[in-house]
């Protein structure tokens, strides 16, 4: 299709898209960001390379990600052997401290405004799941959500 595409700058775009795409396929590199926990302490996700991770992107203004939240953390005791991250996108940092503060969570909190989540892990909208491997190989870049149970269960117990 690319090829038949006549305006160059369109069909550019579009090989650049499929391009920053095939990167997110399973078994490629999970591609790194920085994150603080709620005391500022900075991390970085490759930080927790060596077991499993799945990865809840979501936001206190987000209606369908606080919905998730408590099937997340129900599945995050089920499965010790797997890191289980809540990754806030809040831009307001007070805000998400505030709601944390105010919710007692299971999985470990953490917050990220690094654009590697856009621009390389293409997260335009929550919530969005991710399953990485205990090698830090992407298993599944739009993974199950957690109220899927039984699906995303059988990509956990794979792991």
């Amino acid at each position: 299709f690319i090829l038949t595409v006549k305006n160059t700058d369109f069909a550019t775009e579009l090989k650049n898209k499929v391009a920053q795409s095939s990167k997110l396929l399973p078994g490629q590199d999970a591609i790194d960001f920085v994150m603080t926990d709620r005391d500022g302490n900075k991390k970085n996700l490759s930080d927790f390379k060596g077991k499993p991770i799945y990865i809840d992107f979501w936001a206190t203004w987000c209606g369908p990600c606080i919905q998730e939240s408590p099937y997340f953390d129900t599945l995050s005791k089920d499965y010790p052997g797997v890191t289980f991250l809540a990754m806030s996108t809040d831009t307001n940092r007070k805000a998400w401290l505030s709601y944390i503060s105010s919710h007692e969570k299971n999985a470990p909190q953490f917050n990220t405004v690094d654009n590697v989540i856009r621009e390389k892990w293409g997260i335009f909208y929550i919530p969005r799941f991710v399953v990485i491997d205990k090698n830090f190989k992407i298993v599944d870049a739009y993974a199950p959500v957690p109220s899927k149970d039984k699906e995303l269960r059988q990509i956990l117990d794979k792991l």
